[in-house]
């Protein structure tokens, strides 16, 4: 029998214990000590957030299915469980087997956000695991990382042995036979990890040095290990729809309610966009659609082997799956039937069918939710929105007849080449939208007044964008901008149907160091850590003055990281990795931005953006 990690004295003190102790329906129960491989899979953030995550249900599926391995998970503790296991010197341990992270071969982490680099330390820390790789043994596990953030790893390199860059279903089997094979053969940890150097997607950040030019620039990024590659080339899924590849079919129903309650569907990855500030639209390509008869047989498993009385049709536009009318002419009987809510989110405006929405809502009425991202035409092509304030108010319209009264718009402030006239454009689009609804729906038929509330967060620029060139705003300047938009929503006509809402500007300025920085960032995550920083996704604990403190002594300059524009010659950080899409590509749609040119979506015209060299690029 399982023995818990914590006595139950300890799980009375603590906020959520279920967090902990595991055990939850559709979960593995897998005996470590029988495994050839055991690994143990981390999310660095609460429990209620992470166990929503997709990507690590799908890793976590991919691990257990082998009969060899054993792959429990691991969330980062609250406050409350930090203190105490510090105070009773007690390990970090896995959530399915209650066993000491250190006693498993892999540790990994998904990387989904910046503002979660502390919480990397304090997984870390707990376990007893060396901050830096250079300071691990063989009896330690190897730390891996994947995810978004892997695409620009060079803040947190010398926290990890290995990044994989790339889609989780291809490289990870080959990694954990090679794996099995050395550990069998008693390889050491360095014979270990030239190995995995061999495999495409796998960056070993020791094995590369980094020298820096006076001006703070860098010279040269080149490998000192002969095992390791100079370019690390991003893997992907090719085909996406013979239902062969992994997926949780039984998705883990956690104890605790999570922030997303529901069943997860993903019926495609990649965008054919191009939105110029979106870091997953070019990630993510090219766009690959599962196929209709999988979704809808993995859509009736995943509800009959959870209770979810949600489904989420995920997927960065959904609106552009070519088979979404088919799937949810299946999905909406079932679901009616069975008082099941079907969510469609990133939808865009001019895409919307009233029909699907009136069927839809039949079922559960909630808010929609759109993104025109600016408020002015001008500012939206230089993104590439593609979005006319036609469209927008037509959909509006469409959706207003559909039964639909409440509406969010997401905007971003501070984008390059934005005006002051681009600013006070939002709530001016927001007071149209509200007006559509009143001459639309006639008064007999309104379900009270229209709710327009207004969203805006801070421009980050990603690496991988044609943005990622771009200077970012300082934290007075997105106030300043903030605060024009809140005076506008006020002066509006429609001002009682309207609320806003903005982004913490101090947490942007971390997020736009994190995104864009290099290695000399580590020491400064250390030491924030050390000062006690964690948490900083959440702006409640945020420590600010802590990270500008650190920052300063460590001689940290903001100003060098995130407030100039980048030479398109220089040396970024992430250069060595090849993504698909090309550094003249994104050469190219940053003049484009400059000059305000639109560039046709990928089932209009081809752009050049360099994935035919992946044998893919078509846009399904």
């Amino acid at each position: 029998m399982r023995k818990l990690a914590l006595p139950d004295e300890i799980l009375l003190q603590i906020e959520k214990p279920s967090r902990y102790v595991g055990g939850e329906y559709n979960s593995y129960h897998k005996d470590p000590d029988s495994a050839a491989v055991r690994a143990v899979f981390c999310f660095p953030d609460v429990y209620d957030i992470a166990t929503a995550h997709l990507g690590m249900q799908i890793i976590y599926e991919q691990f257990n299915r082998r009969p060899d391995t054993c792959c429990d998970r691991l969330y980062s503790p609250w406050f409350d469980l930090d203190r105490i296991l510090r105070e009773r010197h007690i390990p970090l341990f896995a959530v399915e087997s209650q066993r000491p992270v250190k006693e498993f071969d892999f540790l990994l982490m998904t990387l989904q956000y910046e503002m979660c680099y502390t919480n990397i330390l304090q997984i870390l820390d707990l376990s007893g695991i060396p901050f830096y790789a250079k300071d691990r043994g063989d009896g330690d596990p190897v730390v891996i990382g994947g995810g978004p953030c892997t695409y620009n790893p060079e803040p947190i390199a010398d926290f990890f042995d290995v990044f994989y860059i790339g889609e989780s279903e291809t490289q990870y089997d080959r990694m954990l036979d090679l794996y099995r094979e050395m550990k069998a053969a008693g390889a050491s940890r360095q014979a270990v990890l030239e190995a995995f150097a061999g495999i495409p997607g796998f960056y070993i950040p020791q094995f590369y040095e980094v020298t820096y030019k006076e001006d703070g620039t860098i010279a040269s990024f080149t490998p000192v290990n002969p095992h390791a590659p100079a370019v690390i080339r991003k893997e992907y899924v090719k085909d996406m729809g013979d239902g062969t590849l992994p997926y949780p079919l039984k998705p883990i129903v956690p104890y605790t309610r999570g922030m997303m309650d529901r069943a997860v569907l993903e019926v495609m990855r990649g965008c054919i966009r191009g939105c110029r500030f979106c870091q997953a639209g070019m990630l993510y390509r090219p766009t690959r659609k599962r196929d209709l008869e999988f979704l809808k047989q993995a859509a009736v498993t995943m509800l009959e082997s959870s209770g979810y009385e949600e489904i989420n049709l995920s997927s960065l536009s959904t609106s552009d799956y070519r088979d979404l009318k088919e799937l949810l002419d299946f999905l909406i009987p079932y679901c009616d039937g069975r008082h099941i809510n079907i969510g469609i989110p990133s939808l865009r405006i001019d895409a919307f069918s009233l029909d699907v929405m009136s069927k839809v809502q039949d079922i559960k009425k909630t808010s929609l939710t759109f993104a025109p991202e600016a408020g002015s035409q001008r500012l939206r092509d230089i993104i590439n929105k593609g979005l006319t304030e036609e469209e927008i108010l037509s959909g509006a319209a469409e959706a207003f007849r559909g039964g639909w009264n409440k509406v969010k718009l997401y905007f971003m402030l501070g984008q390059p080449f934005e005006t002051e006239e681009d600013v006070e454009a939002i709530p001016v689009l927001a007071d149209k939208i509200a007006r559509v609804y009143y001459e639309t729906v006639p008064k007999e038929a309104r379900q009270g007044k229209v709710q327009v509330q207004v969203s805006t967060s801070f421009f980050v620029p990603k690496p991988f964008t044609p943005f990622q060139w771009a200077p970012m705003c300082r934290e007075e300047a997105f106030t300043a901008k903030a605060m024009k938009v809140k005076d506008g929503v006020r002066a509006q006509l429609n001002r009682k149907s309207l609320q806003y809402h903005y982004h913490a500007e101090n947490q942007t300025e971390l997020e736009g160091l994190f995104a864009r920085g290099d290695r000399r960032i580590a020491p400064a995550i250390v030491e924030a850590y050390r000062r006690g920083c964690l948490y900083d996704a959440w702006s409640e604990y945020l420590k600010y003055d802590v990270w500008m403190e650190v920052l300063d002594e460590l001689g940290i300059d903001l100003a060098f990281y995130n407030y100039r524009e980048r030479d398109p010659e220089e040396i970024l950080p992430w250069d060595f990795i090849d993504c698909g899409v090309t550094k003249p590509f994104l050469k190219r749609e940053w003049a484009r931005a400059r000059a305000g040119t639109v560039t046709p979506n990928c089932r209009e015209q081809c752009a050049g953006c360099g994935f035919a060299c992946y044998a893919g690029g078509m846009a399904p």
